[in-house]
């Protein structure tokens, strides 16, 4: 199906299990999960749930021997891509976080780093997280990365985080796999606009040249439906995820994508679609069409 399973940091504070619960939910629904460069589980263990196609989320460090040896991780551990985030070089004002001086439990660790000295968060007088992204993230994170990026993998490498029609027009000539459009969440900057709002016009400037998927904003079949007849070639999910996993772990995650998959097909049902490829633009109207003329009989 396409619905996929977005990359979500620190899972372990919803669930004991964490990533791996996430791991073998979507494993057994048939789709993909993309583990988060912050998860409290590693590569190597979310490998060892199982079969199943996995992409590795990744920021960009300033020592870039931390980013290589991630990326020779996650390609040693199976993964299929990797998600690069590139609207991240600082981390949005995170006013809850800073409010509750968020930090990572003691017996939590952003696992992928431990081996590094780099998995702890420690507590500051305001978010203990922004802190610890100001001083590992590179804030000069720009195209050149990408291309450096190809360099040292083989993995097709997606950018997550574009929401305009310059940047897919650079994404494409940087000579990315795919783009996923993704506000983060609509946690880094106030009124960036929603995903679906911006997801047609960089499908229109990609011209089929790579895939688009759609990051955020999913809660129904319905919406699902909408993202793959604007052009998105599939769609990921955070929030829906995090959500289930705490109230019932592996079950959880289990069931909303079950759910979510049976809105889906129902949707086309209703709609007239008997596959995938019947879902076109003609099955939906968004505020900006022009106004239909119904003939006068």
């Amino acid at each position: 199906m396409p619905i996929m399973v977005a990359p979500t940091a620190m899972q372990k504070m919803a669930h004991p299990e964490g990533e791996y619960a996430t791991a073998r939910a979507t494993s057994a629904a048939g789709t993909i999960m993309t583990l988060s460069s912050w998860g409290t589980s590693s590569v190597e263990e979310v490998a060892s749930t199982g079969p199943g196609i996995r992409f590795f989320q990744l920021y960009v460090y300033k020592d870039r021997n931390v980013v290589m040896q991630l990326v020779k991780r996650a390609e040693r551990a199976g993964f299929k891509a990797i998600a690069l985030t590139v609207d991240t070089p600082r981390l949005g004002r995170r006013e809850a976080d800073i409010k509750n001086r968020f930090v990572l439990p003691p017996n939590l660790s952003l696992k992928n780093f431990e081996g590094l000295d780099l998995g702890k968060i420690d507590k500051t007088d305001d978010s203990g997280l922004a802190s610890y992204v100001a001083g590992q993230v590179d804030q000069s994170l720009s195209w050149k990365d990408v291309k450096w990026l190809q360099t040292i993998t083989h993995l097709p490498i997606l950018l997550k985080g574009v929401l305009t029609t310059e940047d897919a027009r650079l994404a494409v000539e940087s000579g990315a796999a795919g783009i996923i459009v993704s506000n983060h969440g609509a946690r880094q900057l106030d009124y960036a606009p929603a995903t679906v709002m911006a997801l047609e016009e960089v499908v229109k400037v990609v011209q089929g040249r790579l895939p688009v998927f759609l990051d955020g904003g999913i809660r129904r079949g319905t919406d699902v439906f909408k993202a793959l007849a604007l052009g998105a070639s599939g769609v990921f999910i955070g929030r829906p995820v995090v959500f289930s996993l705490a109230v019932d772990g592996e079950a959880g995650v289990r069931k909303v994508l079950q759910m979510l998959h049976d809105e889906f097909e129902l949707t086309m049902a209703l709609s007239g679609c008997r596959s995938i490829k019947e879902i076109s633009r003609s099955h939906i109207t968004t505020p900006w069409d022009p106004p239909r003329v119904t003939p006068r009989l």
